[in-house]
């Protein structure tokens, strides 16, 4: 598993989430304010991309408001590497 950090203005949060989330191997993600996590949206690996999105929508939502009250955060996301399995059905 790796872990990645985005530095987003707050209007651009929720879409750089759904960009991440449309990704596929995302396991979590978390954004962050000066440090502080704000809130922690777990995500299921292996569910289909658009499933995700329609799952995530609430979460979406909860994001969207809190990145108004923000002027600058992290978006901290946690991918899952491809297994050699996967990577050979992919070829």
């Amino acid at each position: 598993m790796t872990t990645e950090k985005f530095t987003v203005d707050g209007s651009q949060v929720v879409g750089k989430i759904k960009e991440l989330i449309h990704q596929g191997n995302i396991r979590r993600v978390r954004l962050i304010h000066k440090g502080r996590p704000l809130i922690d949206i777990p995500l299921t690996v292996g569910v289909p991309v658009a499933a995700a999105t329609v799952l995530a929508a609430p979460l979406l939502a909860a994001v969207g408001a809190i990145a108004a009250l923000v002027t600058e955060c992290t978006i901290e996301v946690e991918r899952v590497e491809d297994t050699p399995e996967e990577k050979d059905e992919k070829q």
